[in-house]
């Protein structure tokens, strides 16, 4: 039997079997409109989407040690997994260390990323006001703030962050 006759048998066979075709492997699960909601978390650069809260430093620090150390090290360098800490002036070299004082745009996707997908084993898990904390730790070991700074919704879309200067933002109009 040639291979023109076979994929002819095979064509034939699968149309003699709609029901068949027509079945699925019935995965999953509809998801809800409360599911759909605790995922609907995003955070803008310019801060819309920032919940209420606050957190500072001190705070963050006791929350990292609690919640982050085991995957990014002491003081966010040197852990498992990448470094949150350091790279200062290394973007434009052949080994570029893209952390989140020498790379990040805004400290809104800080924000954004720990509230959404740290710690890696429980994501979501952060009150606000963890987040808020975890987001000035880490911003103040950067240097990019103070150690007695507050984080919010009003003063983390205002930080400025060493490389925003450096990404080029293509917009198209549709």
């Amino acid at each position: 039997m040639s291979i023109v006759s076979r994929i002819m048998w095979i064509y034939i066979a699968l149309l003699a079997c709609p029901a068949f075709a027509q079945e699925g492997p019935e995965l999953g699960v509809a998801v809800t409109a409360d599911q759909i909601a605790s995922w609907a978390i995003s955070v803008q650069p310019d801060g819309t989407g920032l919940p209420a809260g606050s957190g500072n430093a001190a705070a963050g620090a006791e929350v990292y040690v609690m919640k982050c150390l085991a995957c990014h090290g002491p003081e966010g360098a040197g852990g498992l997994n990448d470094w949150l800490v350091g790279g200062h002036g290394t973007i434009s070299s052949d080994t570029p260390v893209r952390t989140i004082g020498s790379y990040w745009p805004y400290a809104t996707t800080v924000f954004d990323y720990i509230r959404r997908a740290m710690p890696l084993t429980q994501p979501q898990s952060l009150s606000n006001d963890e987040t808020y904390a975890v987001t000035a730790y880490l911003l103040e070991l950067n240097g990019i703030i103070d150690e007695g700074d507050v984080m919010d919704a009003e003063t983390v879309p205002n930080v400025e962050m060493p490389n925003a200067g450096n990404f080029i933002w293509v917009y198209s109009e549709k």
